[in-house]
């Protein structure tokens, strides 16, 4: 499950690409637009800020912009900055391996290789799906 700070930076990212080169947007026009807490949001794009996923401009006429094209940006980008690994298990992650509690030692887990398979397969999808694809809301019902 994608955390509420994934899935505002997620948002807040879509906001920013969809006004790619055409200037700071202002934080105010994020948070109501995509109905993001302002402190929360402000957050979340100093952190994107710091990973290089955008640019930042203070004072009158600031705001935020993608420091990307969209099409560079992946949705596997996103949720690896924001939720630091794509796995479900500790016991899957690339990054942060850990191996579970009260579990089987992972040569005999099942459960373990399911998991593997799945955060592979999340990526190859997540990784496919960069902000410049958009879908809207009839593309969205046909594929429910």
């Amino acid at each position: 499950m994608l955390s509420q700070k994934t899935r505002y930076a997620i948002r807040a990212l879509q906001h920013l690409a969809d006004r790619y080169r055409q200037g700071p947007v202002p934080l105010t026009e994020i948070s109501s637009q995509q109905n993001i807490p302002s402190k929360f949001l402000t957050v979340i794009l100093s952190e994107l800020a710091r990973e290089g996923l955008v640019e930042t401009q203070r004072g009158r006429d600031g705001g935020y912009w993608l420091a990307l094209a969209p099409v560079d940006i992946s949705y596997g980008d996103i949720v690896r900055l924001t939720r630091g690994s794509l796995a479900l298990t500790p016991c899957a992650s690339r990054f942060a391996h850990e191996t579970c509690n009260n579990c089987l030692p992972e040569s005999e887990c099942r459960l373990h290789r399911v998991m593997l398979r799945l955060r592979d397969e999340t990526a190859k999808v997540l990784d496919g799906i960069s902000l410049a694809e958009r879908f809207d809301m009839e593309e969205a019902e046909q594929e429910r």
